[in-house]
């Protein structure tokens, strides 16, 4: 058996292992490690492995997770999540679907200061859900929602997840956060007007809430200043150019500590429990990044991306259709894993393929196959591929996010929630297309700040 017939037997033994169960750091590790072996001997699997984890985890690009994760637990300690949603309730909550409305807000507000849609989904659900019960609003409806505006938190920067993309890539992070922010204002948008035509169409779903006072509005928007003023200097920061992001997230760390530590809501147990989450959480992430190393080595060795992209380039077809193809692919990903594997697994082989049929590294955009540079095809398709893996939070058989959502919605059967999903998955198709269609609203932001 020659060594690409290995590479693609050891991918369908990587995707037989995960359809197990199997957790997908093992799954990589255990994949990449024999495959290597197979092909090149265990002196050589060991030689690499002596030295593969520090490399890949010395890079100074990469504290900038457990930064954010960190940021995150930390602005869940503190309560914004709270103050965010009694502020989007008090100016929204008024209308039909008001209370939804509110907390897709809210999900994008926290979003900005968390960069974590399980974290989103997980901690507006713990505030939202009593509220949505409380209005009648239907079973599918509420959860919906809040697992649809959990995914909000994967783009609106800063996002883990796209850290993660451009460090594959090579790409600059502060370019992929600036290009993240119209789609992300996008989504909002779509959401919002999604619950709106779906209170008009099935009346008695959405129930209008109260209207406040104003002295109501005077003082939860006085609580919501300081999460404005936070998002205000960390993205702000990043985008002026004023520091980069590891920085701005221990920035960010500190402002979320001291806005908690005014509050009384952030002591010295809550922050021993923030920083016990964020050093599981960013384990998990770190041994991901092994095994999709290790992965990549075999893989590489054995030719199988060389392979897939030689093949996409001489299919005959246009570099259009193998986008979207592409994009299709991540989708039905997405129904079998998490996204930060998703983005691990699938980008080294999807990523060359697009800089083949571009015309390579270096070409002019005049002569690429999409009419881009590769440094601007590298940012367009990262935006794409990370709104798709949104998709598969929300999507069976997986959908994390449902399934979080679900173990909070006592007595509401998880089919509910996935029928609740689906109006918000089509606002997602939606601005798929429109960023297909139109590149522009994902490049202009970081040609005018970088310009």
């Amino acid at each position: 058996m020659d060594a690409l017939a290995i590479g693609f037997v050891g991918l369908g033994v990587l995707v037989f292992l995960i359809a197990l169960r199997m957790p997908i750091a093992y799954s990589m590790i255990l994949v990449g490690g024999i495959g290597v072996t197979i092909l090149n001997g265990p002196a050589i699997f060991f030689s690499q492995l002596k030295t593969l984890a520090y490399g890949q985890f010395s890079i100074f690009d990469l504290s900038v997770v457990p930064m954010f994760v960190l940021m995150g637990n930390v602005a869940t300690k503190a309560g914004l999540s709270r103050a965010l949603f009694r502020a989007a309730s008090v100016w929204m909550g008024w209308m039909r679907g008001g209370v939804a409305i509110s907390a897709i807000a809210a999900c994008a507000g926290f979003g900005s200061v968390c960069g974590s849609s399980l974290a989103t989904a997980s901690t507006m659900g713990q505030v939202a859900l009593p509220e949505l019960k409380r209005y009648r609003y239907s079973d599918s409806l509420a959860t919906g929602t809040l697992a649809a505006g959990g995914v909000l938190g994967i783009l609106i920067p800063p996002s883990i997840v796209l850290v993660i993309y451009a460090i594959i890539v090579e790409a600059n992070i502060v370019t992929m956060f600036m290009a993240a922010f119209i789609p992300g204002i996008i989504a909002v948008i779509l959401f919002i007007l999604t619950i709106a035509i779906y209170v008009r169409l099935r009346p008695g779903t959405g129930p209008a809430g109260e209207s406040a006072s104003r002295q109501e509005l005077v003082s939860a928007t006085l609580q919501v200043v300081p999460v404005l003023i936070i998002f205000g200097i960390v993205i702000g920061g990043i985008y002026l150019g004023f520091f980069n992001p590891t920085p701005a997230a221990a920035i960010g760390v500190t402002l979320v500590w001291i806005y908690g530590t005014i509050t009384r809501q952030v002591g010295l147990l809550e922050m021993r429990d923030a920083l016990l989450e964020t050093a599981k959480t960013t384990g998990m992430i770190y041994l991901i990044l092994l095994g999709a190393e290790m992965l990549k080595i075999f893989m590489s060795r054995g030719g199988v991306p060389q392979a897939v992209a030689e093949w996409m380039s001489t299919s005959g077809l246009a570099p259009m259709t193998i986008l979207i193809v592409l994009l299709i692919a991540l989708i039905f990903l997405g129904m079998l894993m998490d996204s930060l594997s998703m983005i691990l697994l699938a980008i080294p082989f999807f990523w060359p393929v697009l800089v083949e049929i571009n015309g390579g590294d270096y070409v002019d955009a005049v002569n690429a196959g999409f009419g881009m540079t590769s440094e601007d095809l590298k940012i367009w398709f990262g935006i794409l591929a990370l709104i798709v893996v949104e998709l598969g939070l929300i999507t069976p058989p997986v959908g994390m996010n449902v399934f979080v959502i679900s173990a909070m919605a006592k007595g509401v059967p998880m089919r509910e929630t996935f029928i609740g999903v689906m109006p918000f998955f089509a606002a997602e198709m939606v601005r798929v297309g429109l960023l297909v269609a139109f590149p522009v609203l994902t490049l202009w932001l970081p040609r005018y700040l970088s310009g």
